[in-house]
């Protein structure tokens, strides 16, 4: 056997000097060669085991360490995405590479994989390794993603995606899906932002101020608050009626509460830099609470609070 282990490693034969030598010589290398690629299919394999054992422990060490710091574990359900969002029409955009990190969320194996793709089930095992067996063997086709703004999520190809960050491969080959939206999605978006992200969109689908005002970006951090918005709005509308002695046009009320009553509140914010001091926070969150603030000194006062002394006067009051 080990003769003829040399013989196949070096790509000679001995001599042969019959039909029947010949014929046995052709049996027992090819036996050697069948017995030396199984074994290093077998050595391929139980590797692509140990690699999806370790996988395991460090999605072990990441539940423990997202309890503690409070990050998101969990991939974005796509579905709930697409009706959240009102995602509509997608748009094939090509063969494209796709930085691992940006790829969040799954269509229908969010519950099958942490944030990062580590596998959450001993039933992946089989499935896995024989992924990483072929990954190996370079003998897979490129993913399938849907993009959203700027995260991915998985049609097709997760356990794939899950071997490649394993293997802390930075970039995969994958087709995309675009879908368009209204409200930018960012890679570390949790459900708690969808939930807001879905109170923008139906904000701006109501007032189309992102036609009307192209370069608006109101992003508020609590759920909720875009009905403060439409509050706002209509309370707003309701003055230039009285002013303009008729019924005033949704666009109207829209451009006019952005334009005079939203950014000279924001405005003034800026100029006098206090945003720093409320960390985690927005202009536009800071909006909503200086316009209250500016309300109750106008029924205090009896007089019109310009947005400027409102902002100064809301700080103040908050350093005491």
């Amino acid at each position: 056997m080990y003769a003829y282990r040399e013989v196949y490693r070096s790509g000679g034969l001995p001599p042969i000097r019959s039909k029947t030598t010949l014929a046995l010589s052709e049996q027992v290398l090819e036996r050697v060669v069948y017995c030396e690629l199984e074994t290093e299919t077998m050595t391929t394999h139980r590797d692509s085991l140990r690699n999806f054992d370790s996988a395991r422990r460090k999605a072990f060490v990441q539940r423990i360490l997202a309890f503690i710091t409070r990050q998101p574990l969990d991939l974005l359900p796509f579905e709930q995405v697409r009706q959240q969002l009102r995602l509509r029409d997608r748009h094939f955009r090509d063969l494209q590479e796709i930085p691992l990190n940006q790829i969040v969320g799954s269509v229908g194996r969010y519950r099958d994989f942490t944030r990062t793709f580590l596998p959450r089930s001993d039933g992946l095992r089989e499935r896995w390794a024989a992924v990483e067996d072929r990954v190996k063997a370079g003998g897979l086709p490129p993913v399938e993603l849907y993009k959203v703004g700027e995260a991915y999520f998985v049609r097709d190809g997760n356990h794939r995606i899950s071997v490649a960050r394993a293997q802390n491969v930075p970039d995969i080959e994958a087709f995309v899906w675009e879908y368009p939206s209204l409200v930018p999605l960012s890679p570390d978006d949790d459900l708690d932002d969808l939930l807001i992200k879905q109170g923008y969109v139906a904000f701006l689908e109501k007032t189309r101020l992102n036609r009307l005002r192209p370069n608006q970006h109101i992003e508020l951090t609590a759920p909720g608050r875009y009905r403060d918005l439409l509050e706002h709005i209509a309370v707003h509308r309701y003055y230039l009626g009285r002013e303009y002695n008729r019924e005033t046009s949704n666009e109207e009320a829209v451009t006019g509460w952005y334009d005079n009553v939203y950014q000279p509140i924001i405005r003034a914010i800026c100029k006098q830099g206090i945003l720093k001091q409320f960390l985690g926070r927005t202009e536009a969150d800071l909006y909503i609470w200086v316009s209250r603030w500016q309300h109750e000194l106008s029924e205090r006062y009896g007089k019109p609070i310009d947005a400027e002394d409102a902002v100064i006067n809301f700080y103040r009051t908050r350093e005491t």
